[in-house]
């Protein structure tokens, strides 16, 4: 029995349809609102309805689990990081043990082992979160990414009108970047096949990295038309969270996180090999996903 965590969000939603298209593997979701599952999928899932940070659901829902996706979605109203990060992953690594649970996949950062993998908010939560559940399970592992290609679908708007959109990256530093459903093919593989063994890493880099005016003339060359990349200051990340309601943790562990990739380049350290590169290119990207959603947003 596989257990599934966050199955309507980015990542975990896709996990799940491929987990049913692929496999007739059994597994269970823990979804805070089941109503949002597809209804197609609906009937298709055992489902446990609450939260996986509350201890009681996670409890039932571990029953007779032998592999867990974990996947710590970011939430900005979290008072601290450790309620989302290290604090849940303690708590979950207790009922684990107490499961016998053997296998534990992660939606996880690159950074491990860096200078600045101390002081980079939400990448210094994540790592801490795989260190705590690794030690409750004999065997383990965290799918180390870079920023996520899908991130630009936040800013569908702007690229239709006016062609534009923004980051704090400067604008020529080639970066990583990796497409959510090459996170979601890994887990899945991960999961049914559990052949392996022991605690790791696996960094999902993407099959090249491009800078964000390299990035631009992609999506233009895609959609058809003028887009220009806007350099935004890493001040205003802060700023920016905080005016939109964000919690003073979360909007700080953002922007140390995006400090550190823009300054340090946390997302660099790791060589591109056939075992990190995943296959979906960023303009296969933007013409499967983000051209249809700039179209019909």
């Amino acid at each position: 029995m596989l257990l599934i965590t966050t199955p309507t969000g980015d990542i975990g939603s896709q996990l799940v349809r491929m987990l049913l298209d692929s496999s007739d593997a059994a597994f269970r979701v823990i979804a805070r609102d089941p109503a949002r599952l597809p209804s197609d999928l609906r009937e298709r899932i055992d489902v446990v309805t609450g939260s996986h940070y509350d201890p009681a659901v996670l409890d039932r829902a571990l029953d007779g689990a032998d592999a867990l996706f974990w996947n710590a979605a970011p939430n900005p109203a979290a008072t601290t990081l450790d309620e989302v990060y290290a604090g849940a992953a303690a708590t979950a690594a207790k009922l684990l043990a107490a499961h016998g649970t053997g296998h534990v996949v992660t939606v996880s950062a690159l950074g491990r082992g860096t200078s600045h993998q101390a002081d980079a908010g939400l990448v210094t939560a994540s790592l801490a979160m795989d260190d705590a559940l690794s030690a409750a399970v004999p065997n383990f592992r965290a799918l180390a990414n870079p920023s996520f290609m899908d991130n630009l679908l936040r800013q569908a708007a702007q690229l239709r009108d006016p062609g534009v959109f923004s980051g704090p990256m400067p604008a020529q530093s080639r970066q990583p970047t990796v497409a959510t459903r090459d996170i979601a093919a890994a887990a899945a593989r991960l999961l049914l096949d559990r052949c392996w063994t022991g605690s790791a890493e696996q960094p999902l880099l993407g099959p090249e990295d491009l800078s964000p005016d390299e990035q631009a003339a992609t999506v233009s060359a895609v959609l058809g038309r003028p887009v220009t990349y806007r350099q935004d200051p890493l001040d205003s990340v802060e700023t920016r969270l905080l005016g939109f309601g964000a919690s003073p943790a979360f909007a700080g562990g953002m922007a140390a996180m995006v400090r550190a990739k823009a300054e340090h380049g946390l997302d660099t350290g790791v060589p591109r090999t056939p075992e990190t590169a995943t296959p979906t290119t960023f303009r296969q990207w933007c013409e499967q996903v983000l051209k249809p959603a700039v179209e019909n947003g």
